[in-house]
């Protein structure tokens, strides 16, 4: 039996993981502008401008939200 040539495989991996890596720091970014932007605006409507922006509905909003306040209550302990 021949050994395989990976070289392709090997190198679609690598920028496989390198694409989730941008794509879970490009989700971080997101999410901590929504935090932000709704922090510093919280009439009526922004939380639905955010979700027609970014693709979110509005619950995924409002679970960002809650996880970002989360984590900012552990950090004060």
């Amino acid at each position: 039996m021949s050994a395989m040539d990976t070289t392709t495989l090997d190198t679609l991996t690598r920028r496989y993981r390198r694409a989730e890596t941008a794509l879970d720091e490009a989700r971080a970014a997101l999410a901590t502008e929504v935090v932000r932007l709704l922090a510093a605006h919280d009439e009526r409507g922004a939380q639905a401008e955010i979700a027609r922006r970014t693709g979110w509905s509005r619950e995924q909003v409002r679970q960002v939200v809650k996880a970002a306040a989360a984590k900012a209550r552990e950090g004060e302990e």
